[in-house]
C-alpha cells in the first residue's frame, strides 16, 4: 500500500526560526514532516448484495463469499421474497407457481422440478438472480409468483478465464469446468457439471382412519417401511455471440439439463375394522425403479440496434424438448386376508409400470422496443409457441402386456401472443401499463387407453400496471398491479388411472381449465453500502386454482378401474375449485456491521384462506425465517454460520411440519483468491429429522411421517485460472416462455396441500 504524503505550505515554513538551519532545529522540523505523514490509508468499498427496480430484485450471488462452497438452492434461501423449505421447495413471491429462467432464456426443465435441479448446481457458476415480482407484458401470462432470472457470468473483458472445483460429502460428489474466451468479435463460454447422490437409507410410514359412517367396506390402515436411492445429474451450456458490427448482434446458445435415479423401497402395510379392530388384511410391497430427466434446448437471436439509445428489434427462435421415462417393478409378499376381503387383496399382482413423457416446443418471436419524446418508451411484440406433449405408461403382469390398464396420450398446445407495453418517466417517478393478449388451441387425442378426444379454445387478456418511486438514489417505493395465467401441465391432465396401490388410486384430469390470479403489491427499499433493507406487502386472490383434492370413496365409483370390489379407498385427481385469499408480509435486512462482519436475516410472514366451495376448508398463519452471519478473519479466512426455520403450512386439506436447520461453513483462499477451499457441517447435532404431514377430508384422516438424514458434512475445492475475464454478450430481449404448469413440483399449486405431488 503506497504512503501519502501532506507537503506543509510555504507559508507554514516562513514562521519557523531562522535558526532552524542548526543541525538540531533541522532534526526537530524534520520530526514535523514526519508527524504529518499519513499512515497507510485502506479504503473499503462494500458493495451492497442487493438491488431494487421497478419490477424485479437482483441479488449478487458472486460477490456473497457463500458462493464458493454452497449449491443455487442454499443460495435461494438468503433471496428478498423467495422462500425454500425444509424439503427444499421452492416459492416466489408466496407462490409455488413460478417460472424458472437461465440468461433470460426459459428452461423448462428447471421450472418443471427445480427443486432437483438447483439443489445440484453449484452457486459459483452463477453471477446473479433476478426475481421478477411483476413481470410487464413481455412475459407470458403464466407464472402466479413470478419468475426466477440466474444469470450466468455477464459481459467482460478480452482474455480468457476458467475455473474447475470438486466437491464431496457424505451423500455424494461431483465436480465441474467453466471457461470462456475471445477472439476478436466473437465470443464463446462453456460450462459443465456433473454430481452423484448417495441418499442414505430414509424411513416413512403412517395411518389412515375412517372417520363418520363406518360400513363393512371400511378399513384402518397404518403401514411403514423404508427406501435407499442413488442416482446422478448433469448440466452443461455453450454459448456464443458474433458481433457483426456495433450495431449488430447474433447470440446462439445449447444447453442440457438432467439426470437419472434408482431407488428401491419396502413397505408393510396392516389393515383393521375402524371399531372391532378385528384384522381385514396385510400385505408388504418391495420395489425397484429407474428414471431419467432432461432438457435439451437450442435457441438463436439476432439483435438489431440503433443511433438512438435503447431502441432495439429482436427475432428470437427457440427449440425444446424434455423427455422423461420411468420403468418400476413392483412384488407383492405374504398377502393375508379375512374371507370378505379375498377379492381386495387378489388385485395385487406382481407387476411392471412402463411410463415415458416428452414434450417438445418451438417458439418463433419479435420484440420491438423504443423510447421517444425524452421521458416514454413504448415497447411491442408478438410469439407464436408450437407445443406437443406425449405421454405413454404401459402395465405389465409379469411379462404380459396389460392394455387395459395401459394409456397412450398426445396433447397438443398452440399458442398465439401479442403485447403492448407503455412505460414512463419523470424524474424520480417512473410507471408501466401493459396488456397481453394470448389465444390458446389444445388438441388431446387418445392412442390407447379410455378417454374420448376433445379440442379447448382459450382467449386471456392479461392486464399489469406499477408505479415506482425513488426518494433517494438509495431508495424506492413501488404499487404495483398483475393478473396470471397458468395452463395445466401434461401431469395435471393426463387421464391415466394409477391404481398400482389399490388403497390409493391416482388419475389426472383432462377437463382442467387454466387458474387465473390476482395480486396487488407495495414494497419499500433502501439499500445502501452499510444497510439494505426491503419491506413488503402482498394481497393475492384466486378463484379456480388447480388443487390434488383426495377424497375416501366405493372403488366401484371410480370410473375405468379394473375388478372393482366394492371396498373404500383414496382416490386424488385435479380440480379447478380451489378458492384461495393469501397475504404475505415479507422483509429483507443485510447489515455490514463492519468491514468484515456481515449478518443477515430473510422473513415472511402468511395468512392463507383457502376453500373448494363446499365442504373443504383450511386457514391459518405460515412464519418463514432465515438468517445468518459472516465473519471475514486474516489471511483470507471466513467463517459463516446460517439457519432456517419455518412453522407448518397450510394446504388444502392438511398441514405439514414445522422445520429448522443450521449450517456452519469455513473457507480458506490461497494463492491470490484462485484456490478455494471450503469445508462446511449441516445439522452436526442431530443425524436425523422427522417430516409429518395431516391430511383430511370427509369420511377419513391421514397422518403421514418420513424420517431421514440431515446430517452432511462436505469439502469444496475450486481453482481459477487465466488473467482476464469475457463472456458471452447477450440479446437484451429473447424468448421467455412462461407458461406451464408442471405437475409434481414444486412450481404446483399455490395451496401446497398436504398429499400433493412434489
Amino acid at each position: 500500500m503506497r504512503k501519502t504524503v501532506l507537503l506543509l505550505p510555504l507559508s507554514l515554513l516562513a514562521i519557523l526560526p531562522l535558526h532552524a538551519q542548526t543541525r538540531a532545529d533541522s532534526l526537530r522540523a524534520d520530526s514535523i514532516y514526519k508527524s504529518l505523514e499519513l499512515q497507510d490509508v485502506v479504503v473499503v468499498k462494500q458493495k451492497s448484495l442487493v438491488k431494487s427496480d421497478i419490477d424485479k430484485l437482483t441479488y449478487d450471488i458472486e460477490n456473497d463469499p457463500d458462493s464458493k462452497s454452497n449449491s443455487v438452492i442454499e443460495m435461494l434461501r438468503k433471496v428478498p421474497m423467495v422462500t425454500v423449505d425444509g424439503e427444499d421447495n421452492i416459492q416466489v413471491n408466496g407462490s409455488s407457481s413460478f417460472k424458472v429462467y437461465v440468461n433470460g432464456k426459459p428452461n423448462n426443465m428447471l421450472s418443471n422440478n427445480p427443486k432437483d435441479v438447483l439443489k445440484s448446481m453449484p452457486a459459483n457458476s452463477v453471477k446473479k438472480i433476478e426475481v421478477i415480482t411483476n413481470p410487464g407484458p413481455k412475459y407470458d401470462a403464466e407464472g402466479v409468483g413470478g419468475v426466477l432470472n440466474i444469470v450466468t457470468h455477464g459481459k467482460g473483458l478480452e482474455g480468457y478465464t476458467a475455473t474447475v472445483s470438486a466437491n464431496a460429502s457424505t451423500q455424494g460428489a461431483g465436480g465441474g469446468a467453466y471457461a470462456t474466451v475471445k477472439a476478436g468479435k466473437l465470443t464463446v463460454s462453456a460450462n459443465y457439471n456433473l454430481s452423484y447422490n448417495d441418499s442414505p437409507r430414509s424411513y416413512s410410514g403412517g395411518s389412515r382412519k375412517t372417520t363418520g359412517t363406518v360400513g363393512d367396506a371400511s378399513s384402518d390402515l397404518t403401514y411403514d417401511g423404508s427406501s435407499k436411492g442413488h442416482g446422478t445429474f448433469q448440466y452443461g451450456s455453450l454459448e456464443a455471440s458474433y458481433e457483426i458490427d456495433t450495431l449488430r448482434l447474433v447470440t446462439a446458445n445449447f444447453g442440457l439439463w438432467g439426470g437419472g435415479n434408482r431407488y428401491n423401497s419396502d413397505m408393510t402395510t396392516q389393515a383393521v375394522h375402524p371399531t372391532t379392530l378385528m384384522p381385514l388384511y396385510g400385505y408388504q410391497t418391495a420395489s425397484h425403479s429407474r428414471s431419467s430427466w432432461y432438457s435439451i434446448d437450442g435457441g438463436i437471436d439476432y439483435q438489431r440496434s440503433f443511433s438512438v439509445p435503447e431502441r432495439l428489434l429482436t427475432l428470437s427462435y427457440k427449440i425444446d424438448t424434455n423427455p422423461e421415462t420411468s420403468d418400476s417393478y413392483t412384488s407383492y409378499l405374504d398377502k393375508q386376508a379375512d374371507e370378505a376381503w379375498d377379492d381386495f387383496i387378489e388385485r395385487l399382482r406382481d407387476q411392471r409400470d412402463d411410463g415415458s413423457q416428452s414434450t417438445t416446443e418451438q417458439t418463433f418471436q419479435l420484440d420491438y422496443t423504443t423510447p421517444f419524446a425524452k421521458l416514454h418508451k413504448l415497447e411491442a411484440g408478438a410469439k407464436y409457441i408450437m407445443r406437443n406433449n406425449r405421454s405413454e405408461d404401459d402395465r405389465y403382469e409379469l411379462e404380459t402386456f396389460d392394455g387395459d390398464h395401459s394409456s397412450h396420450y398426445r396433447h397438443r398446445n398452440d399458442i398465439l401472443a401479442a403485447y403492448l407495453g407503455y412505460g414512463i418517466k419523470v424524474k424520480t417517478v417512473s410507471g408501466r401499463l401493459g396488456l397481453r393478449y394470448e389465444h390458446t388451441l389444445q388438441d388431446v387425442t387418445y392412442e390407447l387407453g379410455r378417454g374420448q378426444d376433445f379440442s379447448k379454445h382459450f382467449n386471456d387478456f392479461v392486464p399489469s400496471a406499477s408505479i415506482g418511486w425513488k426518494p433517494t438514489q438509495m431508495s424506492n417505493l413501488r404499487l404495483g398491479y398483475d393478473m396470471r395465467i397458468h395452463r395445466p401441465g401434461i401431469w395435471y391432465l393426463n387421464p391415466y388411472l394409477n391404481d398400482s396401490n389399490p388403497t390409493s388410486i391416482t388419475q389426472g384430469n383432462d377437463g382442467l381449465d387454466s387458474e387465473k390470479s390476482h395480486s396487488l403489491n407495495l414494497s419499500f427499499s433502501n439499500f445502501t453500502p452499510k444497510l439494505n433493507i426491503n419491506a413488503s406487502a402482498r394481497y393475492v386472490f384466486t378463484n379456480n386454482s388447480i388443487e390434488r383434492v383426495t377424497r375416501m370413496k366405493t372403488d366401484t365409483d371410480i370410473e375405468g378401474l379394473q375388478e372393482p370390489t366394492g371396498k373404500d379407498v383414496l382416490y386424488s385427481t385435479y380440480e379447478n375449485i380451489g378458492h384461495i385469499q393469501t397475504l404475505h408480509l415479507a422483509s429483507y435486512v443485510n447489515w455490514n456491521a463492519t468491514r468484515n462482519t456481515r449478518l443477515y436475516a430473510n422473513l415472511r410472514l402468511s395468512y392463507t384462506d383457502m376453500n373448494d366451495g363446499n365442504d373443504l376448508r383450511n386457514h391459518g398463519w405460515e412464519l418463514f425465517c432465515y438468517g445468518g452471519g459472516q465473519q471475514t478473519l486474516p489471511k483470507d479466512w471466513r467463517l459463516s454460520l446460517n439457519f432456517f426455520g419455518m412453522t407448518p403450512r397450510v394446504g388444502l386439506q392438511g398441514r405439514s411440519s414445522s422445520y429448522a436447520s443450521y449450517t456452519l461453513s469455513v473457507n480458506k483462499a490461497w494463492l491470490k483468491k484462485r484456490l478455494n477451499v471450503s469445508l462446511s457441517a449441516t445439522n452436526f447435532l442431530k443425524k436425523y429429522r422427522i417430516n409429518e404431514t395431516t391430511m383430511q377430508s370427509v369420511g377419513f384422516i391421514q397422518d403421514s411421517w418420513s424420517r431421514y438424514q440431515q446430517q452432511r458434512f462436505s469439502l469444496n475445492v475450486s481453482y481459477r485460472f487465466g488473467e482476464l475475464r469475457a463472456s458471452v454478450r447477450k440479446a437484451e430481449r429473447t424468448i421467455s416462455n412462461t407458461d406451464v404448469k408442471g405437475g409434481g413440483s414444486s412450481s404446483g399449486s399455490d395451496s401446497g396441500s398436504a398429499g400433493s405431488e412434489q
